[in-house]
């Protein structure tokens, strides 16, 4: 293998990326197109009074960050659901009060400093084998309820009401996918951290999206980007002594921005030929 891949916790760290694919990769096809970008960031965000519970007490970060984000996407569900309400909206009220709940807790009551900021930030180098385990169980998870509710999921995404009207009133296929979402972005927290899990879960779904309009390829395509991107990420991060988690986000926007600006080129070219035919 070429170096840095030849190092043991450097390969660890290849499987846990490709683990996160397979969940990340489809779970951000769906963010993008139900508009939940900024629900996937603040889910991870808002785990912090979870974090700092489990620093404080000593039980499980990862518990911890899991019964917080499973709270965050129960209180989302049910507040957009009665209120009629758009998802930011609602994850912005949801996600103040955890962030004050946490900042509280964190100041005032635990103390709480070092191992909270690795959970914030990620430290992809030092995952065991419970961050793999849990990632893919979550790969699991989401492969499942795709196959079961992606109709429902596809339905919602173009016209919310116009599903309900036609009798798909159930919370419940929005509640799963807000789990899912929320299950992704904690299996994430060891690995790149809460506050950059939106460069697993959307940067790379909104680059493939710009080239890419059916939905299996999409999906296929964004779990390709997520692995490749992760995988550069993690070697330019061993090769110059950088975070990985900031170096993956690094990565994820610059492959953006260039796709982002062949998507404009492409299509001036289009209609420049438009014009001249």
């Amino acid at each position: 293998m070429p170096a840095p891949f030849d190092l043991p916790f450097v390969q660890r760290a290849v499987v846990e990326i490709a683990l996160l694919a397979v969940g990340s990769g489809i779970l951000g096809t769906w963010i993008v197109l139900r508009g939940l970008s900024f629900y996937a960031h603040a889910v991870g965000t808002a785990a912090f009074p979870g974090l700092v519970l489990a620093d404080g007490i000593g039980f499980s970060p990862l518990l911890g960050a899991l019964a917080t984000a499973g709270l965050v996407a129960v209180a989302v569900t049910v507040l957009a659901n009665r209120g009629r309400a758009e998802y930011d909206s609602v994850t912005a009220l949801v996600l103040v009060g955890a962030l004050a709940a946490g900042v509280i807790l964190a100041s005032d009551v635990f103390h709480s400093q070092g191992s909270v900021e690795r959970l914030l930030f990620g430290s992809l180098l030092i995952i065991d084998s419970t961050d793999q385990l849990v990632a893919a169980v979550v790969g699991v998870l989401v492969l499942l309820a795709g196959a079961v509710l992606g109709r429902r999921w596809l339905a919602a995404g173009f016209d919310r009401d116009g599903a309900r009207a036609l009798g798909a009133r159930s919370p419940l296929p929005d509640l799963v996918l807000l789990a899912l979402v929320a299950a992704s972005a904690v299996a994430a927290l060891d690995a790149i951290g809460a506050l950059l899990a939106t460069a697993l879960l959307v940067v790379p779904a909104a680059t493939t999206r710009l080239f890419v309009d059916r939905l299996p390829a999409w999906q296929v395509a964004t779990v390709a980007l997520v692995l490749v991107e992760g995988v550069a990420g993690l070697w330019i991060s061993v090769e110059a002594n950088a975070p990985p988690g900031a170096t993956i986000a690094v990565v994820g926007g610059g492959v953006f921005g260039l796709a982002a600006l062949a998507r404009f080129a492409r299509d001036r070219r289009r209609v420049g030929q438009v014009a001249t035919a």
